[in-house]
């Protein structure tokens, strides 16, 4: 297998590995001073990350604003909190080693308060701040305040361009790498256009060189591209290595340290990640982002599928093919729906799904009762932890909603994020983690595979970060 040299990052020689950023208490302190450690750059998620008390427990992170408002500046503070102690914990399992990142999701409710508030409460500490999840034009602006490298995640050269033509320009020195995701195969959050098609992936190789080519026309021919997602053995990577079409090419790693001794991640998620299939991981659109997101086939995600399916279109008014009365809610309003839809719903109903609740698109989504009522006490109790909520119609511009109807098709991404990496006592850890949303990138499957882990085995990141160098 070809060898791969050192890059330097934040001043310092490092291998090019990098830990990705998974938000929710995933990628910690922990996780990250462990990769650093190794010799590469460990990432600290700065999304809501777990503070500690006194005794070293977790803080949990209740809310007790009477408003969206109220309780989103509850949630700022828990993760300027968080991600302070994080970085504490980082450096110093780090040693001085390797380099430590924060990653900050550009839609994240109060995502520049939160990175400021760690940059400004961790002095010294992080090396270099990864944002992705929209356009964040204002990351640079973020990175000349403190004096340390900026490393914006985008899916496309045109995406770089945009940000380079509008706001990095002006900041080219901390520039200190791209990362390209790759919208098809990265775990999270992924950056499909609307002209792109989620069931066909395409080859990054000609993405990333459009990448390079962009960035050359700026200058940039020596400032290193990232490649995360799909990532798995650097020997499937070897045309990459030191190809001077490319140049400097680093690799992140998001979904393998899910799987080491040092990942926070609840065991039967590890245990569920040692059992997936090809398949098993797949894009779909039920963030209340608004974007695509890649997650393990489950209940939570079967759920939202069927919710979806038990869909159809409504008017307030009779007419245009709207003829069949129909009462929505404990009222009983009246709208219509299409006459050949009355047996369908007829047939849903008798199954239990007697709750039709309204969409933004004019449509009835029909769930049971029980069902019914989670999604109207998770919306009402949205504490703000995106920009912009569909699920929740929360904005955190005034005046603090979208204006549109709350989507009864999503979900409280919030909610199920902590559930799932921190499960309440006395739950059964199997059933949590299949009725909550468990990101995953589309090789996830391959822990079942790898005869890495083979019998079970479960990796240090020290011997993670060994076995990508040295192959198989």
């Amino acid at each position: 297998m070809k060898s791969i040299d050192t890059l330097r990052f934040g001043g310092q020689d490092v291998l090019p590995l990098i830990e990705g950023g998974k938000g929710v208490s995933v990628s910690t302190g922990f996780s990250a001073g462990h990769w650093a450690a190794a010799g590469g750059i460990g990432t600290i998620s700065a999304v809501n990350a777990d503070s500690y008390d006194q005794d070293g427990n977790p803080v949990p992170q209740i809310y007790h604003g009477r408003t969206r408002r109220e309780r989103q500046q509850e949630l700022i503070r828990y993760a300027i909190d968080g991600g302070i102690a994080q970085a504490k914990i980082a450096r110093d399992i780090s040693g001085g080693k390797g380099r430590i990142n924060v990653n900050i999701l550009w839609e994240m409710g109060g995502a520049e308060e939160v990175i400021i508030g760690i940059l400004e409460g961790a002095p010294g500490l992080v090396h270099g701040v990864t944002c992705g999840a929209g356009m964040p034009y204002r990351l640079s602006d973020i990175a000349v305040r403190f004096g340390i490298p900026y490393y914006p995640i985008v899916s496309s050269g045109r995406a770089f361009n945009a940000l380079w033509r509008r706001a990095y320009s002006k900041a080219p020195e901390l520039l200190g790498g791209v990362v390209y995701e790759d919208p098809w195969r990265a775990g999270g959050h992924n950056g499909l256009s609307n002209t792109e098609n989620p069931l066909s992936p395409e080859d990054p190789y000609p993405r990333v060189l459009e990448l390079r080519r962009v960035m050359r026309n700026y200058g940039l021919g020596e400032t290193p591209i990232i490649m995360a997602g799909g990532v798995w053995h650097l020997e499937e990577w070897q045309d990459w290595i030191g190809n001077p079409e490319l140049g400097p090419i680093a690799f992140q790693f998001g979904t393998r340290p899910l799987l080491t001794q040092e990942s926070p991640i609840p065991n039967a998620w590890k245990r569920r990640l040692l059992t997936l299939k090809k398949g098993d991981v797949y894009l779909n659109r039920f963030s209340p982002t608004g974007f695509y997101s890649s997650a393990v086939k489950n209940s939570f995600l079967s759920d939202l599928c069927d919710r979806s399916a038990r869909q159809v279109p409504y008017s307030q008014e009779t007419g245009d093919g709207y003829e069949a009365s129909y009462g929505v809610g404990v009222r009983k309003r009246e709208v219509f729906v299409p006459a050949a839809d009355r047996p369908r719903i007829a047939e849903w109903e008798a199954a239990g799904f007697t709750e039709a609740l309204r969409t933004p698109d004019d449509t009835l989504v029909f769930v049971t009762p029980e069902s019914a009522r989670e999604i109207l006490a998770d919306q009402t109790a949205c504490m703000g932890c995106l920009s912009q909520c569909r699920f929740s119609n929360w904005t955190q511009k005034e005046p603090y909603t979208t204006g549109q109807k709350a989507d009864p098709r999503s979900f409280c991404i919030q909610k199920t994020l902590q559930t799932i990496s921190h499960i309440p006592p006395g739950a059964d850890d199997d059933v949590v983690m299949d009725h909550n949303l468990m990101f995953g990138g589309t090789n996830a499957w391959r822990f079942g595979t790898d005869p890495f882990y083979a019998n079970g085995f479960v990796p240090t990141v020290g011997q993670l970060v060994e076995r990508i160098l040295t192959g198989r």
